[in-house]
């Protein structure tokens, strides 16, 4: 590949990192500005979702054991 050919993609790759704007979990954002001013307490901000304790490692061991 000859230089002109790699600074261009050079430039390409930097304008992709300059300009990515990743979608933005704003009601997480705004639970955890509001723990840590203390509106919220530490137990209610976490998330909803109950962990599914059934499902650990040993199941995946016999569904994937050697």
């Amino acid at each position: 590949m000859g230089r002109g050919r790699q600074k261009a993609k050079a430039t390409k790759q930097a304008r992709e990192i300059k300009y990515f704007t990743p979608n933005t979990d704003l009601s997480a954002l705004e639970r955890e500005l509001a723990q840590s001013r203390g509106e919220i307490p530490a137990e209610e901000a976490t998330s909803p979702e109950p962990e599914d304790e059934s499902y650990g490692y040993d199941d995946l061991s016999e569904r994937y054991g050697r």
